[in-house]
């Protein structure tokens, strides 16, 4: 009976539930965000171009 007690034991435990709860929230935003670079990464460049563009057209007032 002691083998029975011991497997109830481990069934009961849930110690570990948070752990898996959290490695799988992680694994969920790393794919996520590898999905979201995948999306953007052809238009990087035409946005870091743009942003470019829009920045050196700037001026900046030294004059109160």
């Amino acid at each position: 009976m002691k083998l029975w007690d011991k497997i109830f034991d481990f069934r009961a435990e849930e110690d570990g539930a948070v752990t898996v709860d959290w490695v799988v929230l992680t694994a969920s935003v790393c794919a996520l965000v590898a999905i979201a670079m995948a999306g953007i990464q052809g238009n990087m460049t035409s946005i870091g171009q743009k942003v470019q563009n829009y920045l050196s057209s700037q001026t900046v007032n030294t004059t109160f």
